[in-house]
């Protein structure tokens, strides 16, 4: 056998976000996007749904009626997985069994009062409407003495155990530090005290120095595939200046935002030609009241589809005991999704007038 070729052998990329490992076997799918082109279900949804909780005036489960509203809409979700008035208390027997109470706040932003909209379909301008209610949000939520961390997230398809398609997120803020989160802490910090700039932000001046794993950019961020990445299809947004959260953000940064998140998810739906599903989530600085220098503003999506519309990615087996494999790079990820239009197929008409 020739000398290792991390383009043909399997190997472990190291990801310094979380001191964790994922398997690459590039060998077994060199050319992943080429075979299955299954379609997905007919995405064809009304602008207005009268059965849809979150469409404007309409009831929601515990019987609030929406307002009529015309931009965004938030309010706080009707079954929360955490809640503000809960009770103190611990656990511990043996140091085996413990538990802790947990406070903390959900809530729920509508981005549009149309249901068949999604980011990749919607305006730059009602966009930032959203990144204005997320700084808002992260602002109010973490004044609030027993909040520590609020945490941004969307899940969009059914295929992400989202059970509405009207375009939203969510807001879960809470008195302690996620897992995932403290994972990323514990290396943000150690390698700020070490070199004093962010892990994050000599990450992205190599990236960009490479270029491989770049998809997309403007002046203010970058979307790319991580070296490290675990999905067919993940990727980053990094802010290219060292910001700790989205309240840091000037103006026209707010803008810029729009757009990148905008040209990416443009590029997912392109990819199998659906609404392409994913996991998108921020992590910035928590609000725990002290100083976080270490952390650099950042977007993660973990979207399932491997193959084609239908085609999805399982975490099972190995990935679930062992740890993640993913059969073809990142650069080749990268690659796929840099070759894609920056408009939407379903405007491809408008594009050849």
């Amino acid at each position: 056998m020739a000398g290792f070729n991390p383009k043909d052998h399997p190997h472990r990329r190291y990801n310094p976000l979380t001191g964790e490992w994922v398997l690459v076997s590039p060998h077994r799918a060199k050319r992943p996007w080429q075979g299955q082109v299954e379609k997905g279900e007919a995405d064809i949804l009304p602008e207005y749904d009268p059965s849809c909780y979150l469409c404007p005036g309409n009831t929601r489960a515990e019987g609030e009626q929406n307002p009529n509203y015309t931009s965004t809409f938030i309010f706080t979700n009707d079954f929360s997985s955490l809640l503000a008035d809960t009770p103190e208390g611990k656990l511990n027997e043996n140091n085996l069994f413990i538990s802790e109470s947990e406070k903390g706040i959900c809530r729920v932003i509508c981005y549009s009062p149309q249901h068949n909209l999604t980011i990749p379909l919607m305006e730059l301008s009602d966009i930032r409407n959203v990144i204005e209610l997320w700084i808002k949000e992260y602002g109010e939520l973490g004044e609030k003495k027993f909040i520590n961390h609020v945490q941004i997230f969307e899940n969009k398809g059914s295929m992400m155990g989202c059970s509405n398609p009207h375009p939203h997120c969510q807001i879960w803020a809470e008195s302690s530090i996620p897992v995932e989160v403290a994972k990323e802490q514990i290396r943000l910090s150690s390698y700020y005290k070490e070199h004093r700039k962010t892990l994050l932000a000599e990450y992205l001046n190599t990236e960009l120095k490479k270029k491989e794993r770049i998809i997309c950019s403007n002046i203010s961020f970058v979307a790319l595939v991580p070296y490290w990445a675990a999905w067919p299809f993940e990727t980053m947004i990094i802010s290219r200046r060292s910001m700790s959260n989205l309240a840091e953000m000037v103006e026209d940064e707010k803008t810029h935002l729009a757009d990148i998140y905008k040209q990416l998810t443009i590029r997912y739906d392109n990819l199998f030609r659906t609404s392409f599903p994913y996991s998108m989530g921020f992590h910035q600085a928590p609000t725990d009241g002290k100083d976080h220098p270490e952390w650099h503003l950042h977007m993660h999506f973990y979207p399932p589809l491997l193959r084609s519309a239908i085609v999805k990615k399982f975490m099972v087996g190995y990935e679930m005991l062992a740890n993640p494999q993913r059969d073809f790079t990142a650069e080749q990820s990268a690659e796929k999704l840099r070759q894609l239009p920056d408009f939407h197929y379903k405007n491809e008409g408008s594009q050849l007038q």
